[in-house]
């Protein structure tokens, strides 16, 4: 996923005998998997045997499926909904309101206000999660992963988690690859390493610390684990801690990323979005804009250009900053431009950036190249007037 990393204690060998130091026993080792053995993977040594659980039984926990609305206005237009007006409680595993989908990606809004009583894993897809407010800690198998504003959490298909949330007013975008979240090939070396012309390295990356169970502990916390497989949630009690950890070793495990770590690429004329990929999923790719020099050509238009994507929908989070392209957009405004609608600056806004020096704009941006359908739950934050909003009034 990223690079290699140890943590704990892990024998010399994969697949051999683990002694526990006690003399009782041996540690039992699990191996979670991508692309069946091909690709990336993570060792881990349990104190007890993983498959040591009582019943998988339904479960009320979890949030709904992604369904398309059914409503009469189904005409191809640029949509903005506000992600502020999302209501505010419960807990991370159940909060989650799906907005767009397709079969390559959900993309969900949750504001939770508890920490998570249970463990959660996502049997569906990667989980990339843009916390625009709050801060807290991920406890996984892999151990503690420290969080706050303006990260991008990472977290792989399959990895047994839950939220720890530290103070008040959390809001997040969450992401799920419905196939795999990479690093852009792009941006590696033969080696597996980040090129050096890559928009980030691999020191920006923040990774899991220590152990989210110790020996001392026992069985203490909760044992349920509740888990999504094709957006049906069901659960099971462990007779142990579920994450009974002793080490651990591989490329896939949790990380944050924060967003202005992130170095923007600048030239003489506008760059196309794809300079701003930080992300890549099959079927999707995810953008960071972040505070930046502008454009350095005498004539340069700063200003993105209008433009038709017939092969792209675009979304965009709008952070924090001078939406110089868009005037009625703020912090927490989230748009959908659909493939085959020309977009572009709003009226006098193209004009208005020639001669800047500098935007300081923060926004996340997903292209998916497959239509995205639209929830209810969209439908009941949207700004209807968004579209008309292009309209040049007459003077």
């Amino acid at each position: 996923m990223l690079d290699y990393q140890r943590r704990g204690t892990v024998p010399e060998k994969h697949h051999i005998v683990f002694d526990r130091p006690d003399g009782k026993g041996v540690y039992y080792e699990e191996c979670i998997t991508r692309r069946g053995f091909d690709g990336a993977y993570a060792i881990l040594y349990h104190a007890f045997p993983t498959t040591d659980d009582g019943a998988v039984r339904k479960t009320t926990r979890g949030w709904s499926a992604p369904i398309a609305a059914n409503f009469e206005d189904q005409t191809l237009r640029r949509r903005l909904f506000d992600a502020n007006k999302v209501p505010r409680g419960g807990q991370m595993l159940d909060c989650r309101i799906p907005v767009m989908f397709n079969c390559d990606l959900v993309m969900l809004l949750a504001n939770p206000t508890q920490s998570d009583d249970a463990y959660f894993t996502n049997g569906d897809g990667d989980e990339l999660v843009y916390v625009y407010a709050g801060s807290g800690k991920l406890e996984s198998s892999f151990g503690w992963l420290p969080f706050k504003e303006g990260d991008y959490v990472w977290i792989p298909k399959g990895v047994i988690h839950r939220w720890h949330l530290e103070g008040e007013g959390h809001s997040f975008l969450v992401m799920e690859a419905r196939k795999e979240l990479r690093i852009p090939t792009q941006f590696r070396n033969a080696t597996g390493q980040l090129k050096m012309d890559a928009p980030y390295c691999h020191r920006d990356f923040v990774r899991p610390e220590g152990m989210a169970w110790e020996p001392s502990q026992g069985a203490g916390g909760p044992h349920t684990v509740v888990y999504k497989v094709r957006d049906k949630f069901s659960e099971r009690t462990m007779p142990h801690h579920p994450l009974d950890i002793v080490g651990w070793d591989g490329t896939m495990y949790p990380v944050a990323f924060p967003i202005l770590k992130f170095q923007p690429r600048i030239g003489q004329i506008h760059l196309p979005p794809t300079a701003h990929m930080t992300f890549a999923g099959e079927g999707f790719i995810v953008c960071s804009f972040v505070p930046r020099v502008t454009d350095f050509h005498p004539k340069a238009i700063p200003c993105p250009y209008p433009h038709t994507s017939v092969d792209c929908d675009e979304v965009l989070l709008y952070i924090r900053g001078n939406f110089t392209s868009r005037k009625g957009v703020g912090p927490g405004c989230m748009s959908l431009h659909p493939m085959g609608v020309p977009h572009g600056p709003h009226p006098g806004a193209y004009e208005r950036s020639i001669g800047s020096e500098r935007t300081d704009e923060l926004a996340v941006m997903v292209d998916t190249f497959v239509p995205l359908d639209i929830t209810a739950n969209a439908l009941a934050l949207e700004t209807p007037e968004y579209h008309d909003t292009w309209k040049i009034q007459p003077k």
